[in-house]
């Protein structure tokens, strides 16, 4: 073998940074193949390369009789400790062949046995081609596996890649020059199209190794293309200011996210909607017009579950702690917005907050034949004393050493003599959210109360009267929706 092949192997090393001892020793195992293939070649055989000359030789292995038995019998004992494999053709298992030396059977007994050399006269010429073809082998599987090692930990990450073909099983996305992902059927989204020479952006949700190179499997259906393209979007999310903590989609319909700010004085909400809708509307574009609820997380079930409901407006959250479990009472009006088309809002929001939710209508609560709490039965069990609408005993549990749970309507009750929800009746939302914050002004807070109670009538049977339509809300009903930035 001349001495530039060894030169283009070093120079390989360098460029691929593929080892030139490596590809010596796959290049012998060639060449003992090819040797193996010549007529009259010897049947144990070995070749001898110098990895600095380049220089081989073959030489024969002469087995003594007793060594060579002994050998093959254990080749054929482990031969029968493999499954024997199916013949496709047939369906029948394949008949085992005859047991085969490795030279790592050989090696031990080197001492033991005769060599000759048998290098054929005209094997330049095999050595030369076989050389190429192991050399080429060798940069395809280090190229190969390169390109593995590069994605393997890369699953996850949002990626853009250009369209090349599309049929009715899959789309390939060229990422770079000769890395080609897979987008299944499975993870495209009903309504969009994928033309040719389209950009796309898309999650990496496997990377395994194959023949072929690593197979590259992308997602446009995936819930982390969302918190992906908020984080691309958002600086304060890139810089963990605001966090993403739940997603809940139904691809190339709606989405809703939940979001928490870790620092004092940014909104998680206004920060992912951005000046005038901009930030989100980059957002929608790129997932092609799917609607994006953007919900602040809330520590309180109950809160929490009004506000993940939006853009429908909530008056009650009754919450099951054991169950996991809350029941929504909304206005009547707002009930077929509420559980939204085919119930896709209720189902969202029970996704996003973890919770089962059944949503009712206010005048479907307060007809249930129950059992009912008045004022007056109010035992200090931990509960929540607040009497809702219907008459019934808000059953939440009471936050730190209020005698209230966390909801602001609730809370703004503490201010009151009565605990009926319905004394909150005539005020505004703004004016409620005053009463629940503990440090309000109290003139303020004294005029508010008494604008309340002026207006207000204790109920005198069972069963609070319920509120007539058209009155102020009093749960406090915070609703981001995508329409409202994208027609700003």
């Amino acid at each position: 073998m001349s001495k530039e092949i060894v030169e283009a192997i070093k120079a390989l090393e360098q460029e691929k940074g593929i080892s030139a001892d490596k590809l010596m020793d796959a290049l012998a195992d060639a060449l003992l193949s090819a040797y193996k293939k010549t007529p009259g070649a010897a049947k144990y055989a070995r070749v001898d390369l110098d990895h600095e000359t380049g220089d081989f030789r073959v030489f024969e292995l002469i087995l003594p009789a007793e060594l060579e038995e002994k050998l093959l019998a254990e080749a054929a004992e482990a031969q029968e400790e493999e499954e024997r494999e199916i013949d496709p053709e047939t369906g029948e298992l394949k008949e085992p062949e005859d047991p085969e030396l490795d030279p790592e059977m050989i090696a031990p007994y080197e001492d033991q046995i005769e060599t000759r050399d048998v290098t054929p006269d005209d094997f330049g010429r095999i050595a030369a081609q076989t050389a190429k073809q192991v050399i080429l082998q060798r940069i395809r599987e280090a190229e190969r596996m390169m390109m593995f090692e590069e994605y393997q930990d890369r699953v996850g990450e949002l990626i853009t890649g250009i369209i090349q073909q599309s049929d009715k099983r899959y789309t390939l996305v060229q990422l770079r020059e000769r890395v080609e992902a897979l987008l299944p059927k499975s993870e495209q989204v009903y309504n969009e199209r994928y033309d040719h020479g389209m950009r796309v952006k898309a999650v990496i949700t496997d990377v395994s190794d194959s023949t072929k190179g690593p197979a590259i499997v992308v997602s446009r259906r995936s819930p982390e293309l969302i918190k992906s393209l908020f984080e691309m979007e958002v600086p304060e999310i890139a810089d963990k200011l605001v966090e993403i903590v739940g997603v809940a989609r139904e691809p190339g319909y709606r989405s809703k996210i939940a979001v928490v700010s870790h620092t004092d004085g940014v909104d998680p909400v206004g920060a992912c909607v951005g000046p005038r809708g901009s930030r989100v509307r980059m957002v929608v574009s790129e997932l092609r017009g799917e609607k994006i609820d953007i919900i602040p997380h809330n520590d309180e079930p109950a809160r929490f579950v009004a506000k993940a409901l939006s853009p429908a407006r909530v008056r009650e959250v009754i919450v099951d702690d054991d169950e996991r479990q809350a029941t929504v009472i909304v206005p009547d009006d707002q009930l077929s917005l509420a559980i939204g088309r085919d119930g896709q809002n209720a189902r969202l929001a029970a996704r996003l907050t973890g919770w089962r939710v059944d949503i009712k209508s206010e005048t479907e609560f307060a007809s249930e034949d129950e059992e009912v709490e008045y004022e007056g039965e109010e035992a200090s069990d931990g509960h929540c004393l607040a009497v809702l609408s219907n008459g019934r005993r808000c059953p939440n549990a009471a936050i730190g050493e209020s005698s209230y749970c966390g909801l602001p309507t609730h809370q703004a009750l503490a201010r009151f003599t009565t605990n009926q929800i319905a004394v909150l009746a005539p005020l505004e939302e703004a004016e409620v959210a005053i009463l629940a914050d503990s440090s309000a002004d109290q003139g303020q807070v004294s005029e508010i109360v008494a604008k309340a109670e002026a207006q207000f009538e204790e109920p005198q049977a069972a069963g609070a009267e319920t509120l007539e339509d058209g009155q102020p809300e009093a749960e406090e009903a915070e609703e981001t929706v995508v329409e409202e930035a994208e027609q700003a």
